[in-house]
């Protein structure tokens, strides 16, 4: 009897406390782990590491790039064992000073190096292939780096394309250029997919009216560039498609005028699940 009257003391002692537990917890939100995945991804005309101060500095712009905690970042005018660039293997070092992976697009072959595109990821890149883009009246060659990403689910594999547009007022390479980029993803259907880069192209153009028939801008209103003291125009962007799964929850442009003669763009994505 000694026994039973203890044991009953003690339960009738902690069923308070566990009813109360069971009521916090039922109060608590039940989808933490459904909530929507955000990726924050980064574009960035490096002008290979020289700033406008005419240093050149690879651990600057890695610090830029490391202030924002990317997930993924698209890069351009970046150099590899160039000569004019103290012969440094810029990608790779940028990979090891923000401790990212790193994929290279060599496009033009330049002093002993070469000169191109890249991208930096946090997530591991499981393939990637670096796709020359059409060439007109023998201008200064272009390409876009098309990666697959092993992004965190629900998204799975992320199809991302980091690209370099012609610079010339005559848009005939651009458009040329923006049709094949839109082709690659056209074979990839309803997967998740992000474009950035320096189109050379403002928001009005007839460029960004042909990426915007398959991608979505993540900025409805301009957000300048360049020049990079006092911008006064975009021409560098991020684009996902398809339009319906993605919310741009924020874009904005950097407050860093030294490094680069670009301004870098950044924007918080909402990969959002289907309904």
């Amino acid at each position: 009897m000694t026994l039973t009257r203890s044991l009953n003391a003690h339960l009738t002692r902690w069923i308070p406390i566990v009813v109360t537990l069971l009521v916090v917890l039922s109060a608590m939100p039940a989808a933490t782990a459904a909530e929507p995945l955000r990726l924050r991804v980064l574009s960035y005309n490096i002008h290979h590491c020289e700033g406008v101060d005419r240093k050149l500095d690879v651990p600057r712009i890695a610090d830029l790039i490391r202030s924002v905690q990317p997930d993924i970042v698209a890069l351009q005018e970046v150099d590899q064992k160039v000569k004019r660039s103290q012969s440094v293997d810029q990608p790779a070092q940028l990979a090891e000073l923000t401790g990212m992976h790193v994929v290279f697009g060599a496009n033009i072959p330049l002093q002993g190096g070469h000169y191109g595109n890249a991208i930096l990821s946090r997530f591991p890149i499981t393939s990637h292939t670096n796709h020359l883009l059409p060439n007109i009246d023998n201008s200064e060659q272009r390409g876009v780096i098309e990666a697959t990403i092993a992004a965190p689910a629900p998204i799975g594999p992320l199809v991302f394309l980091a690209t370099h547009l012609d610079y010339r007022p005559d848009e005939r390479e651009r458009l040329a250029s923006a049709k094949v980029i839109n082709d690659l993803i056209a074979k990839h259907r309803d997967a998740a997919a992000i474009l950035a880069g320096d189109m050379n192209a403002t928001p009005d153009s007839e460029t960004m009216r042909l990426f915007s028939s398959v991608w979505k801008i993540t900025n409805d209103d301009p957000l300048p560039t360049i020049p990079v003291g006092q911008p006064t125009k975009q021409i560098d962007f991020i684009l996902v498609a398809p339009p319906s799964k993605w919310r741009a929850i924020e874009t904005r442009v950097l407050d860093e005028a030294v490094a680069s003669d670009h301004r870098a763009i950044l924007s918080v994505l909402q990969w959002q699940a289907a309904e």
